[in-house]
């Protein structure tokens, strides 16, 4: 049927206006945001800017319920909401299947091929206007191919495969596997790093960019997406390749890195993983949260700063709901204006213990590794340093660096483990990827 695809509208371009101001973005012509037809011929570098700002602001869809639906699947989390299928459908409560044609199977759908539509058109708009030099121009495609592969690697994390040929609305191509979607993105990657190593940015990003604005420092962002993009792909060579080029820092800050900005306004977005804080048990059982899986706080070892950091106890610990309960609450982000990491620092020295894993390399991903318990508090690894050993503990730190961030379902699966996940209510059942939407089915 293809029909979200096909009736997606250009999200971004009309409340545009608004995100400039609220997230910091220089203003731009047409507020009301250009047409279609307005920028496929002879786009001006106004309308082409704007374009940008609508693929950047598009870029934030969907994160909410990506992350808590993976998350809730992958039993690092649950959503205690008013919505029966978080804890329903997502756990496969009493034999139940996941459904196509719910929110939580449609929202990153429909999310990200916005985003991707937004820069598709920016694509095609640089492309044929003569407003621009080539240098110029290539630097307008290097950012959008760059974000177009960005989301085609969350759709193959999610979903495990995605429609990677979407220029063209009327001739969509076929939903692909997710070794497919990976080549795809990889190569789209090196086209794009390619353009803008030869390409100059005329247009300004959010202070989420900041140090990633331009077209060189762009380009480090880029190769940590390839970097990631790599070891998805079992490719450890590779994902040390791009990581030389990359904002890759394993003595550097952690926090380092491009970020999706929110702001208050009718126009534009807040951070939807953000939680109240519950304050009393009245608060707690009429509240909108996100759980802690009581396993994320068990598991955890003694002393690791993680834990505190990104969660708080309940004032009820036993409180529940349907059936499910958990000692802790979200702390992750402290207000609903906080930032999203596109890809930090952090999760660089991962990807980078991980490809070293992959390579070979075990004395370098163990240095990896303590880097990133030293910054949790914790003391040098001290365990089984073969392979098998330093993959599980890999894991184990990504588990809790990379808590409620839309990891863990995928690490999961990628790594055979989703069997090992724990089922806390008789009959319920573990799912590790999300359904293609009904109407998107080939």
């Amino acid at each position: 049927m293809k029909n979200i695809i096909r009736n997606i509208t250009l999200v971004g371009m009309t409340t545009a206006a608004l995100f400039v101001t609220s997230c910091t973005f220089e203003e731009v012509v047409d507020p009301n945001g250009p047409s279609v037809d307005g920028v496929q011929s002879e786009a001006s570098i106004g309308q082409l800017n704007e374009l940008v700002v609508g693929v950047e602001s598009s870029a934030r869809n969907g994160i909410a319920i990506e992350t808590t639906a993976s998350g809730t699947m992958a039993r690092e989390l649950y959503l205690f909401d008013a919505d029966p299928r978080n804890t329903g459908d997502l756990l496969g409560k009493n034999g139940i299947g996941l459904d196509n044609n719910s929110f939580y199977s449609t929202a990153q759908w429909n999310g990200s091929y916005r985003c991707i539509k937004n820069a598709n058109l920016l694509i095609s708009a640089a492309n044929n206007t003569s407003a621009i030099t080539n240098g110029e121009r290539n630097g307008y495609l290097g950012f959008a191919k760059t974000i177009i592969a960005y989301e085609l690697i969350q759709m193959a994390k999610s979903y495990g495969q995605a429609r990677v040929d979407v220029a063209d609305e009327e001739n969509l191509g076929p939903i692909v596997g997710e070794a497919e979607v990976l080549a795809a993105a990889r190569n789209m990657l090196n086209e794009a790093n390619n353009e803008l190593n030869s390409g100059t940015f005329l247009f300004s990003l959010s202070a989420g960019f900041d140090g990633f604005d331009t077209a060189g420092t762009f380009s480090q962002f880029n190769r940590a997406v390839a970097a990631m993009a790599a070891v998805y792909a079992g490719d450890g060579p590779g994902a040390l390749s791009a990581l030389g080029g990359s904002h890759f820092n394993l003595n550097g800050d952690l926090s380092n890195g491009p970020k999706h900005l929110f702001a208050p306004g009718g126009n534009d977005a807040l951070n939807g993983l953000f939680k109240l804080p519950s304050t009393s048990v009245e608060d707690q059982n009429n509240g909108d949260q996100i759980i802690v899986h009581d396993s994320w706080i068990n598991d955890a070892e003694a002393g690791d700063l993680r834990v505190a950091a990104k969660s708080a106890p309940r004032p009820d610990p036993s409180a529940s709901l349907d059936d499910l309960t958990g000692t802790h609450e979200t702390r992750l982000y402290g207000s609903s204006t906080d930032f999203i990491d596109f890809i930090r620092n952090e999760e660089l020295v991962l990807i980078y213990a991980e490809a070293s894993i992959l390579a070979g390399n075990l004395g370098n991903a163990e240095n990896g590794l303590n880097v990133i318990r030293n910054a949790a508090g914790l003391a040098n690894y001290s365990g089984d340093t073969s392979a098998a050993g330093l993959t599980n503990e890999m894991l184990n730190q990504r588990r809790y660096s990379l808590w409620c961030e839309n990891h863990r379902m995928y690490d999961m699966r990628r790594y055979g483990r989703s069997g090992t996940l724990p089922i806390d209510r008789a009959g319920d059942q573990v799912f590790n990827q999300l359904p293609v939407p009904l109407a998107e089915e080939n």
